[in-house]
């Protein structure tokens, strides 16, 4: 029997035994994934690693359809244009194991909820939503992002104003029993820092452009 192997059933028994700290969940990510990850995505897989295990740790956390589809699609929106792409199955699944999360589940709920909410207009997709506020959700930042994204893809979404926008949004987050100010925020931050990624890349291109023009001269 290999040393991984070994380490990966001791952490498996610490598992069913006690919740993994943030450290051991660092640890067991970088065995599963033993890549260097690029400079401007390492900020977001440690965020992300110390969010799922923060909710490992909550009792009255459930693995809701809406946190699923948000955790997934964020790291999706996150990961894009990711080298190598090869290793974002990977990834993904390495962040979920660390936190005793199940990705081939979250996946599956994510793609089946994606399913149901396809093709609809805003007025349609917000009555589906406010069905859910008999369920106990457990305020994440995740599970809000799921709902700001299954909102901001339905067919006629961009059609509206911007204050009708935020005005669907929050109706629905208040209809769930959620807190509207954490879910502006949450959502104010996620736009925020898909903006600055996007700089990031751009200029990461301009300075690789630069570096070829004077190696050509």
């Amino acid at each position: 029997m290999s040393q991984h192997t070994l380490w990966l059933l001791r952490f498996t028994y610490k598992k069913l035994k006690e919740k993994l700290t943030v450290s051991d969940s660092k640890k067991l990510f970088h065995e599963q994934f033993p890549f260097v990850i690029p400079g401007l995505y390492k900020r977001i897989v440690d965020e992300m690693l110390v969010e799922l295990n923060l909710l490992n740790h909550q009792n009255d956390f459930t693995q809701d359809d809406l946190f699923c589809v948000g955790l997934t699609e964020t790291f999706k929106e996150l990961t894009q244009d990711y080298q190598p792409k090869e290793h974002l199955v990977s990834l993904f699944e390495s962040l979920c194991n660390a936190s005793n999360f199940e990705p081939s589940k979250i996946k599956e709920i994510s793609k089946k909820t994606l399913e149901k909410y396809k093709d609809k207009s805003l007025e349609e997709i917000s009555s589906l939503l406010k069905e859910k506020n008999t369920s106990n959700l457990y305020a994440s930042r995740i599970l809000n992002l799921g709902i700001y994204l299954i909102i901001a893809n339905t067919n006629d979404f961009n059609e509206i104003k911007d204050s009708e926008k935020d005005k669907a949004i929050f109706d629905i987050v208040k209809n769930l029993n959620l807190s509207v100010n954490k879910a502006e925020k949450d959502i104010g931050i996620y736009k925020s820092s898909i903006k600055k990624l996007e700089q990031a890349k751009e200029l990461l291109k301009e300075a690789s452009l630069q570096n070829k023009k004077k190696e050509n001269k």
